[in-house]
C-alpha cells in the first residue's frame, strides 16, 4: 500500500506546558463544535447508519455460520469471518467519517486519522486470517477426516496469523509515516536465512500440505511408486506410511513420495489385468482361433470379473503367447488378488478341459555323425 501523509500535524510549541496544551485542545474543540455544529450531526447520522450496516453483517455472519444441512461451505467460511467484525472497527469508521465531514481540528485529526488507520488494518488482517483459515479446515475435513495432518495444520495456521498481521503492523507503520525500509530489507533477510536452515523441514512439511490439499492420494488408498504397492496407512508432518502388500511398512518422506511418479490403483471402481497365457506350439491352429470362446464364459463366471478379449500375441522362442485382457470391479489390493487367483484357477481348468498345453521352456539340439549324417534327436521307430 503506498505511502499517505496524515493530516495536519499539532501546532503545539516544545515551550508549551502539558497543562497549556490540554486548555488550547479544549478550547479548540468547543469553537469547532459550536462553529460546525450542523456538519458534526450530519456526519454522525452518516456514521450511525455505517455502524449499522457493519453491525448488520455481523448478525449476517453469525447467522450464516450456523450449521444449516445444505448450505454450501463458502456461506459458512464467509460468514465465519463476517461475524469477526469488531466494534472497536466500527467505532474508528464513524469517527473518521465525521472528522473528515465536520473538519476536525488538528489536535483531533491526528489521533482519530491514527486510530482509524490502526483499526483498518487489525480488522483486514482478522477478515483476511478468518477466510484463508476456513479454507483451508474446509479442504482439511475433506482430505483428512482422521486429522492426520493437525500438526501441520497448526503449524501452518500459525504461520498465516504472523505473516498477516506483521503485514498490517508494517502497512499501519507505512501510513503513519515510518520509514519501513529497513525493516523490509531485515525481514527479507532473516526470512531467507531461516528458509535455508530449515528447508528439510520446510520440503516435507508444504509436502504433506501439498497432499492434503491437493489429494493425489488419502488415508485407505492402494498406491504404487518404484517397485513398491501397498495402502496408505497414515500421512504424517514429515513422512507417509504404507503397509506393502508383502506386509512390511514402508516410510517415506513426503517431498521424496512427491517426487516420485505416483499410481493411485483406487481412483478407479475398475481395475484392467492383462495376462499372458504361453500354449505350446503343437496347439492346432483351430484351438488358437477359438481361444476367446474357451476362456470367455470360465473368466465371466468368477465374481465381479468381466472378460475383454484373448488373442494371439505373438510367436516367442518356446511358445504361442497369447494375451488375456479382463476387467476386475474391486478398489481392495487384497481382494483384487483373490480374483485375480480365482481367474487363473478357472482358465487352468478350461485350458485342461479342451486339451491344451502350457508351454516351458525347451531346447532342440541337432548333431551329425563323423561321415556328416545327421543324428536325429530322437529313436527311429522300428521297422
Amino acid at each position: 500500500m503506498a505511502q499517505t501523509r496524515p493530516p495536519n500535524l499539532p501546532s503545539s510549541t516544545p515551550d508549551e506546558t502539558p497543562l497549556e496544551r490540554i486548555s488550547a485542545l479544549w478550547t479548540e474543540t468547543a469553537d469547532w463544535l459550536s462553529a460546525h455544529a450542523n456538519q458534526i450531526a450530519v456526519a454522525a447520522l452518516l456514521a450511525t447508519l455505517i455502524i449499522a450496516l457493519l453491525y448488520g453483517l455481523k448478525l449476517l455472519g453469525q447467522w450464516l455460520s450456523r450449521p444449516i444441512p445444505g448450505r454450501t461451505h463458502w456461506a459458512a467460511i464467509t460468514g465465519k469471518a463476517l461475524r469477526r467484525t469488531r466494534f472497536w472497527f466500527m467505532a474508528a469508521v464513524a469517527a473518521e467519517i465525521v472528522r473528515v465531514m465536520a473538519r476536525a481540528p488538528q489536535e483531533l485529526s491526528v489521533p482519530i486519522h491514527a486510530g482509524f488507520v490502526v483499526a483498518a488494518a487489525l480488522q483486514a488482517a482478522v477478515w483476511a486470517r478468518a477466510l484463508i483459515i476456513g479454507i483451508m479446515d474446509h479442504r482439511a475435513g475433506e482430505a483428512d477426516p482422521a486429522g492426520n495432518l493437525s500438526s501441520a495444520l497448526g503449524i501452518l495456521r500459525l504461520l498465516v496469523t504472523v505473516a498477516l498481521f506483521l503485514l498490517a503492523g508494517i502497512v499501519i507503520l507505512a501510513n503513519l509515516g515510518v520509514d519501513v525500509t529497513g525493516l523490509l530489507a531485515g525481514l527479507g533477510i532473516g526470512g531467507i536465512a531461516i528458509g535455508l536452515a530449515a528447508q528439510g523441514i520446510f520440503s516435507d512439511l508444504f509436502a504433506a500440505l501439498s497432499i492434503l490439499f491437493d489429494r493425489p492420494f488419502r488415508k485407505g488408498d492402494t498406491i504404487r511408486f518404484d517397485t513398491t504397492t501397498g495402502t496408505v496407512e497414515y500421512i504424517g508432518l514429515k513422512s507417509t506410511r504404507i503397509r506393502a502388500i508383502t506386509g512390511e511398512e514402508v516410510v517415506i518422506s513426503n517431498a521424496a513420495l512427491l517426487g516420485k511418479e505416483l499410481r493411485n490403483l483406487s481412483a478407479s471402481d475398475t481395475r484392467r489385468i492383462s495376462q499372458l497365457l504361453s500354449l505350446v506350439y503343437q496347439t492346432p491352429p483351430e484351438a488358437c482361433a477359438r481361444m476367446a470362446d474357451i476362456l470367455r464364459d470360465p473368466v465371466n463366471a468368477c465374481e465381479g470379473v468381466h472378460f475383454v478379449r484373448c488373442s494371439l500375441e505373438t510367436f516367442a522362442p518356446s511358445s504361442l503367447d497369447f494375451q488375456l485382457i479382463y476387467d476386475v470391479d474391486v478398489e481392495d489390493q487384497a481382494l483384487l488378488l483373490d480374483r485375480r487367483n480365482a481367474v487363473n484357477i478357472a482358465v487352468l481348468r478350461a485350458l485342461n478341459e479342451a486339451g491344451l498345453a502350457f508351454a516351458y521352456p525347451t531346447q532342440t539340439t541337432f548333431t551329425a555323425a563323423p561321415d556328416g549324417t545327421l543324428v536325429m534327436p530322437w529313436v527311429a521307430p522300428a521297422r
